[in-house]
């Protein structure tokens, strides 16, 4: 896999360990001649280390052997979260502390996630770029406060903050990028 086609969210082998990539930075080049960089973080999936990789643009990294398969949530408990397999209904657990990132996102009744399968172990969890949550707190709205789109916090189903705007109020399903944590519209 070329350096210009990976994208947050590909597994791909690191100095042997698989590493799902975070984030993808194109620094273009300044002078004639020079190589575009692309500055890749990710995660070894195998320590849970974080992982700079830097490549030129003609450089290559192979993509891992990876399944993916869909999974629900089934429950959490102090350590670990339970996900069933939607197909063969195999159960995974996976340490909270290796999805802590994603824990704000996830309900029982999300659509669209998946879970990394490496050796027969799940090692992590992708979501959908979207999800779909229920604000359970925030600031009522006054009518005629401004004429700008003024934002306010608001707190949803699992605990997640996030900036809405002013007419939003408790009750409401929202939709937010779960890649950027931003409000994105009313769902």
């Amino acid at each position: 896999m070329l350096a210009k086609e990976i994208k947050p969210g590909a597994v791909v082998v690191y100095r042997d360990a698989p590493v799902l990539i975070i984030n993808v930075t194109v620094q273009t080049p300044s002078a004639r001649g020079a190589a575009t960089l692309y500055k890749l973080r990710g995660r070894n999936l195998v320590t849970r280390q974080k992982t700079d990789i830097t490549l030129k643009g003609g450089e290559s990294l192979e993509a891992a052997d990876f399944r993916k398969r869909p999974v629900k949530m089934m429950y959490t408990d102090p350590t670990h979260l339970h996900l069933l397999d939607q197909e063969d209904f195999n159960q995974y657990s996976v340490a909270l502390e290796d999805v802590a990132e994603q824990i704000p996102y996830i309900t029982e009744e999300l659509e669209g996630m998946t879970a990394l399968i490496y050796n027969d172990e799940c090692v992590g969890v992708q979501l959908p770029t979207a999800v779909t949550l229920t604000v359970t707190q925030c600031d009522p709205y006054v009518k005629g406060n401004s004429a700008t789109g003024r934002t306010k916090p608001a707190t949803l189903e699992t605990g997640l903050v996030v900036q809405v705007p002013e007419y939003l109020s408790e009750g409401e399903r929202i939709k937010v990028d779960t890649r950027t944590g931003e409000f994105l519209s009313r769902a």
